[in-house]
C-alpha cells in the first residue's frame, strides 16, 4: 500500500523518527507501519552538532539510501527548507526520490533553518514557498510521492499568518500539511478544525518542545492523520550512551552495565547475522 492509499484512512498513521538502518529496522520490527528520517536526528548523530541546519542533502539522501536498503516502509523524509530556491528543492525532490523516500516534508524556513521549536527562526515570503511547492509538484517522477508542507508562521507572525500561508500551500499542490510548534490544545483544535476535512495533517510530537505532547489516539481524535516522534529516539540513546561512557569510564569495565545493553550474541539476534549468512550460503558455489 503506498503511503498516499494509507492515508486515506480514519487511523492515525505513527511514524517515529529514525537515523540510519539500525534504527529503521527496530522501527520496522516494532510493527510501525512508516518511518520518519528526521534532519535533526541525522544532524545530532552524524554530526554530533544541533538542527541548525548544517546538516546537507547529500548526507541525507545518502542516509535515506541506506534505510531503504534495510526496509521495506514507507519514509517520510525531512527536506529542511529545499536547501536553496526553487530549483535547489527540485533537485532535492529528485535525489530523495531516487534514494527512495514515499513523502518529502518541505518548510518556510530561511536559510539557514533551524529547529522548529527553536526560538528566532525566519521565513521566506509566502510565494516564494508556494512556488518551492510547485516546482517540487512538477519535478516528481511519480504522483504517490508526497509533499508535506510545512509552515513555522506561528512562532514568527501567529497562527492567523500560519493559516494564510497553509491556504497558498495547498493551492500551490502540497498533499499533506504540517503547521508546525502550535503551543496549546486549542490550537491544535483550530488547526484540525480548520484544514482536518480537506487535506491530511501532521502533527510534531518533541519532547520538552512547544507542542503539548499526545498519544497517536489522542492526535487522531482531534483531526491529525500523521503523529511523527523525530528525536525522541536519539534523545532515548543519548541518555542511555552516556550512562554507558560514564560507567565505563568508572570501573574500567562493561560487566556493571551489562544488564543494559545487549551482549555479543544479542546484537547479532536483533540484526538478523545467522540469517544473512544463511542467506549467502545459498549463492556460494553458483555459477554465473
Amino acid at each position: 500500500m503506498s503511503l498516499r492509499t494509507r492515508l486515506q484512512s480514519s487511523k492515525i498513521l505513527t511514524a517515529p523518527g529514525v537515523y540510519d538502518g539500525l534504527t529503521a529496522s527496530l522501527a520496522a520490527e516494532a510493527g510501525f507501519e512508516a518511518l520518519y528520517l528526521s534532519g535533526a536526528a541525522v544532524a545530532y548523530t552524524r554530526l554530533g552538532r544541533p538542527d541548525i541546519g548544517l546538516s546537507t542533502a547529500s548526507e541525507m539522501t545518502d542516509t535515506m539510501a541506506l534505510i531503504a536498503d534495510r526496509v521495506a516502509l514507507p519514509v517520510i523524509i525531512d527536506a529542511d527548507n529545499g536547501f536553496g530556491n526553487a530549483l535547489n528543492a527540485q533537485r532535492t525532490m529528485r535525489m530523495y526520490e531516487r534514494a527512495g523516500a514515499a513523502a518529502l516534508q518541505v518548510e518556510d524556513q530561511s536559510y539557514p533553518k533551524r529547529c522548529g521549536h527553536l526560538k528566532d527562526k525566519s521565513l521566506i515570503s509566502k510565494t516564494e514557498m508556494a512556488g518551492k511547492i510547485a516546482a517540487m509538484a512538477d519535478t516528481r517522477a511519480s504522483d504517490e510521492t508526497l509533499i508535506i508542507a510545512r509552515t513555522d508562521a506561528i512562532a514568527v507572525d501567529g497562527i492567523d499568518a500560519a493559516f494564510e500561508r497553509a491556504e497558498a500551500y495547498i493551492e500551490a499542490g502540497a498533499d499533506a500539511l504540517f503547521i508546525e510548534a502550535p503551543r496549546s490544545l486549542e490550537e491544535m483544535q483550530r488547526i484540525t478544525a480548520t484544514f482536518g476535512n480537506r487535506i491530511p495533517l501532521l502533527a510534531n510530537m518533541v519532547e520538552g518542545g512547544a507542542t503539548p505532547i499526545s498519544a497517536a489516539s489522542d492526535l487522531e481524535s482531534l483531526g491529525f492523520s500523521i503523529a511523527i516522534f523525530p528525536g525522541g529516539i536519539v534523545r532515548a540513546l543519548a541518555k542511555t550512551a552516556q550512562a554507558y561512557y560514564a560507567s565505563l569510564a568508572a570501573h574500567g569495565s562493561n560487566r556493571p552495565f551489562a544488564g543494559n545493553m545487549f551482549d555479543f550474541n544479542g546484537l547479532n539476534a536483533v540484526i538478523g547475522t545467522d540469517e544473512m549468512l544463511a542467506e549467502g550460503a545459498r549463492w556460494e558455489g553458483k555459477d554465473g
